[in-house]
């Protein structure tokens, strides 16, 4: 199905409509069109209910939040949910300012979401309404372990009941799951956290895997975690070969993606539940 789910990406290409950090935005549109479909940048009050509208999914990502674009978050996912399209939210730095964390809040009370993909520190704030953070980073006491993954998964059922969401929590081990079923990724590479961006990507690709497969939620979110976590290996390998660096390595990823293929990514995924 993973395979059905990366084709349906490319010969359906979904229009992503993003409001997003501005850090990574243009990382963000370049991943979502090397995965195979069509990102649109928008986040003016004046139209964002319009684009919400002819788009197949919306992404919303705190990471740059400020106060003129927040009624516009509200206004675009009121829209995507009275059209049934999928709504991604990327709480980045929740917990780490009051501002962010009842922006959070706000936005779980007002819009319905498909999918939360955060760092451990991310999805706690979202349980229990407070947390910490290094920045935008996971806090080091709660880094998921092989002895805590237990109480990482718990967390994020519960963040997944309260919300009707598919949870992620990326890591060294990402984590997927509802309230029913969960599963354990093991692609991806450490360098990954030393580029800005990363996590951002993988929010924009998940909003396309989801945009082009709207029944298909947890398995589409299941995909593009793994999709992303391979190209971090392939890049880190290519990285390697050309004695490169960082700013080669984020280059890497995203032609990474753009090769991926279904005989690849099915050979390279690990997939654990």
């Amino acid at each position: 199905m993973i395979e059905e789910i990366m084709r349906n990406v490319k010969e359906k290409r979904p229009l992503v409509h993003h409001i997003t950090n501005y850090v990574t935005v243009n990382d963000c549109a370049n991943i979502v069109l090397a995965c195979g479909a069509s990102p649109i940048m928008a986040d003016d009050e004046a139209e964002v209910e319009e684009i919400a509208s002819i788009c197949d999914s919306l992404v919303i990502n705190i990471g740059t939040l400020n106060a003129r674009t927040i009624e516009s978050m509200i206004k675009a996912g009121k829209v995507a949910n009275q059209l049934g399209r999928p709504v991604i939210l990327d709480p980045v730095g929740a917990g780490a300012s009051t501002l962010r964390t009842d922006t959070v809040f706000r936005l779980l009370n007002e819009v319905k979401f498909s999918v939360i993909r955060g760092n451990i520190s991310e999805i706690k704030t979202l349980a229990h309404g407070n947390g910490d953070t290094k920045g935008v980073d996971a806090a080091d006491a709660d880094v998921v372990t092989a002895t805590s993954r237990e109480a990482a998964v718990a967390l994020a059922r519960n963040v997944s009941k309260k919300t009707g969401a598919v949870v992620v929590i990326t890591g060294a081990t990402d984590i997927v799951t509802d309230h029913k079923d969960v599963f354990f990724i093991k692609n991806g590479h450490e360098m990954m956290a030393q580029i800005t961006g990363s996590g951002c990507m993988l929010t924009a690709v998940i909003g396309a895997y989801c945009g082009a497969n709207h029944e298909r939620v947890m398995q589409s979110t299941v995909a593009a975690v793994v999709a992303m976590g391979l190209c971090g290996e392939l890049a880190y390998h290519k990285m390697v070969a050309t004695d490169g660096g960082t700013a080669t390595f984020r280059t890497y990823l995203i032609d990474c993606m753009n090769k991926m293929n279904e005989t690849t990514l099915k050979a390279g995924m690990k997939i654990e539940n």
